[in-house]
């Protein structure tokens, strides 16, 4: 097992603590005017998602967690649980709403993600980070208000809310940040 020092940290890195994997929220190196530098983090748990804040002495050296990446096709949601199978075994694996956090929010059957694993247990899931969706639901669109930079909240296909400017219409495709649930450009 590798380890990962405090000098390498950087959000989405990730680390282990007691046996848990986490992932690096934030972070910021302290100089005080005495004493020793240090690191003040904040780590998500890849597990269940809880959120742990910690301070590290600078240059401390924290262990890799031993992760591994299987690219998936998403079958279908079954309830809470969503499916998903290797597209080489055809191995199927079953993961829970709530270990796939806010990936819920725009899971599209038969989209290819990357199943992470940690000690041959699947517990997380990487989505691409743009994706093209329709609108299901919003206001109707106002002709020509492109200047005034407003937005309004837009429901696509996957259940998702989205800000959108408010010319968009019920129908069309646009394209979406899923890492920070954001409006990109309508799809092309």
């Amino acid at each position: 097992m590798g380890t990962i020092s405090t000098a390498e940290f950087r959000n989405g890195a990730k680390v282990e603590i007691d046996g848990v994997p986490y992932n690096i929220v934030e972070f910021q190196h302290v100089k005080p005017g005495k004493g020793g530098a240090f690191v003040r983090t904040k780590l998500k748990s890849l597990k269940d998602g809880r959120v742990l804040e910690r301070t590290f002495r600078s240059g401390e050296k924290l262990d890799a967690p031993d992760l591994t990446y299987t690219t998936m096709q998403y079958l279908y949601q079954s309830g809470d649980d969503y499916v998903f199978m290797d597209n080489s075994t055809y191995d199927q694996v079953t993961m829970s709403a709530d270990q796939l956090g806010d990936a819920v929010d725009f899971m599209v059957e038969n989209m290819e993600v990357k199943v992470l694993y940690h000690q041959n247990q699947p517990i997380d899931v990487e989505i691409p980070n743009f994706l093209d969706l329709e609108i299901v639901e919003t206001d109707p669109g106002v002709r020509g208000d492109t200047a005034s930079g407003g937005s309004k909240p837009a429901k696509v296909s996957t259940g998702a809310v989205v800000k959108v400017p408010l010319y968009i219409e019920v129908g069309e495709r646009i394209k979406v940040d899923t890492r920070t649930h954001s409006y990109i450009e309508r799809a092309k």
